[in-house]
């Protein structure tokens, strides 16, 4: 019962702190004002301390459950095992050459920064293709069963 208080008072803070920005923007006139700029910093501020402690509380609680099921512990290990072996398969397979765009001039000078770019592009193509597979695969078992 204390926890549904709490948290009812907690969305009624956020609640009443977004209205009061809301009208801060509002009645702060042009947009190149002092008043503007400082009711827009006000909700920035406000939309990334609201984003850290959601995703700070979803860390939390992904944790939490997963050390209450160690079968889904065991599972989620395995998986980033595996993640981990595909970006090591990435980064291996990518060059630390200079990167040129399209009329052949240079956009990241060779080294530690090409790498791992082209390190990411790498890592995200593979994603894509296993994803792909596994959705492709999950579309032919349904076809079947049906």
């Amino acid at each position: 019962m204390k926890s549904n208080l709490f948290l009812k008072v907690l969305v009624a803070l956020i609640f009443i702190l977004a209205v009061v920005g809301m009208i801060m923007v509002a009645n702060g006139g042009e947009d190149t004002s002092p008043e503007m700029a400082s009711a827009a910093s006000f909700m920035v501020n406000f939309a990334v301390v609201l984003l850290g402690l959601a995703a700070f509380l979803a860390v939390v609680m992904s944790l939490l459950s997963l050390f209450k099921n160690p079968a889904a512990l065991k599972k989620t290990l395995l998986g980033l095992v595996v993640l981990g072996v595909l970006l090591a398969v990435s980064y291996f397979a990518s060059s630390d050459g200079a990167v040129t765009g399209a009329n052949n001039e240079s956009l990241l000078e060779a080294g530690s920064v090409s790498k791992w770019s082209e390190t990411g592009l790498n890592y995200s193509y593979i994603l894509l293709v296993v994803g792909g597979v596994f959705f492709v695969w999950d579309l032919l078992k349904s076809l079947i069963k049906s």
